[in-house]
């Protein structure tokens, strides 16, 4: 078990079909602590960074704990994190990490530990990697080239309606495949080449105008083929955490549940994380009572996944429609508006997902749940930070926190979505649980 500067610890480390060792689930379960924090990391994170960001995630928690006085020393406070099989792009920027665990200067190209974390994500598909990694490095100026990257992208993406099913965030959804990669690939590398440059990314050659092209040429037009296949990557995790949290954790906390009643469990997700965590309460036994809080931050899912009724024009309901009533406490979504990962790219990742078919990819009802907070969930209480750290939050229901004073730094394209290592949000977390309230 690594040392992450907090006691006890304990990580639990789940397969991509969700299952765990019985060694980790007993090694929880014996924890002699009153609560106990679950936190799982996103999508773009190794198992070694995720313990890196749990390190400083966790790290404000004991002295916090120690500032409630008598209220805090009657906790006893385990911590968990949850690691699952996702990927790491290395150009992505982490805020407040140490300078070994920063990106890699972003491009065009794939760097070298971008392509072996792929291949460990797509084991059988060595050979498409490669030749993803040669176009990108070559970029062809030809639509043909295009053409073929786009093929490649698709072979990435699993086509078993089984696993389908975890990947929609709304019923009735079009998360079916990126259908995209093969219709109009050319065009797709255009509008995420134009969504890169919106969230101040350095796109060369192209210079400024609606069809962000020089001359005839198309090379610039790799930087969204980059994105495409980062979005690619994107999808298949979105299905895997939904599964991950569904069959693996959502079990588990039933397992719990029935071994230790009287252990609060209080969950915490970054990212895809954050879907994890709430695709846990679809996969937690009816009658199970102890979820005692649920804290996402900079959720990487729709922001309507907890409505029971989509908004006027759209149908259907939400993937986790009412199941926020499932916690014995708050669901709290912390969100930001510099988080430009869920407010420029996130839509069009939806397109590239095939969701939300037949609506423009950046029609803003599309933003996640990280960017604007939880939609068409009535009632929902809206406070700010500085509203949470003075006055705490609601017993139950719906949350959402305007967390954007200090959820703000990062480069692009991803902006603030990462900048989550903060003491203030650690508060969050406790004022959520009432950990160490009076």
């Amino acid at each position: 078990m690594p040392d992450i500067g907090v006691e006890p610890y304990r990580e639990i480390t789940f397969d991509a079909d969700g299952d765990a060792s019985p060694a980790e689930r007993a090694a929880l379960a014996d924890l002699n602590v009153t609560d106990l924090v679950m936190f799982s990391h996103g999508w773009n994170n190794t198992p070694s960074v995720a313990t890196a960001l749990y390190r400083h995630f966790f790290a404000p928690f004991p002295g916090l704990l120690a500032e409630a006085g008598p209220a805090g020393a009657r906790v006893r406070l385990g911590y968990a994190g949850i690691v699952w099989p996702s990927i790491r792009f290395a150009d992505e920027q982490i805020p407040n990490f140490p300078h070994h665990a920063l990106a890699v200067e972003p491009g065009a190209g794939l760097d070298a530990a971008t392509v072996d974390a792929l291949k460990r994500a797509f084991p059988e598909h060595g050979v498409t990697v490669d030749a993803l990694a040669r176009l990108l490095a070559e970029q062809p100026d030809s639509e043909e080239a295009f053409r073929q990257f786009g093929l490649l992208a698709r072979e990435l993406v699993a086509d078993d309606a089984e696993s389908s099913g975890f990947a929609a965030d709304t019923v009735g959804d079009g998360a079916g495949g990126a259908a995209l990669l093969t219709d109009e690939m050319l065009g797709l590398c255009r509008e995420f080449t134009l969504a890169l440059s919106d969230t101040g990314m350095r796109v060369e050659p192209g210079p400024p105008g609606p069809s962000f092209s020089l001359g005839n040429s198309l090379k610039h037009l790799w930087h969204g083929a980059k994105e495409v296949l980062r979005q690619t990557t994107y999808y298949e995790m979105k299905r895997r955490s939904g599964k991950v949290g569904q069959l693996g954790l959502g079990p588990l906390l039933g397992e719990l549940a029935r071994t230790r009643p009287a252990l609060r469990i209080h969950l915490v997700g970054h990212s895809q994380g954050g879907r994890l965590v709430a695709f846990a309460l679809k996969g937690l036994p009816e009658g199970a009572r102890n979820v005692k809080s649920v804290t996402l931050l900079e959720g990487a899912f729709s922001h309507y996944a907890f409505a029971e009724r989509l908004p006027s024009g759209l149908d259907g309901s939400g993937a986790l429609a009412a199941l926020h009533r499932r916690v014995d406490g708050p669901v709290v979504s912390c969100y930001s508006r510099f988080d430009t990962a869920l407010g420029v790219i996130y839509p069009l990742a939806s397109k590239l997902a095939g969701d939300y078919q037949g609506l423009l990819a950046l029609d803003r009802r599309w933003w996640a749940i990280g960017h604007d907070g939880i939609q068409s969930v009535a009632p929902c209480t809206e406070l700010t930070l500085a509203e949470v750290l003075r006055d705490g939050v609601p017993d139950s229901g719906c949350v959402s926190v305007n967390a954007e004073s200090v959820v703000r730094s990062g480069g692009p394209p991803s902006g603030a979505h990462s900048d989550i290592c903060h003491p203030e949000l650690a508060r969050v977390v406790l004022a959520a649980g009432r950990i160490g309230c009076v």
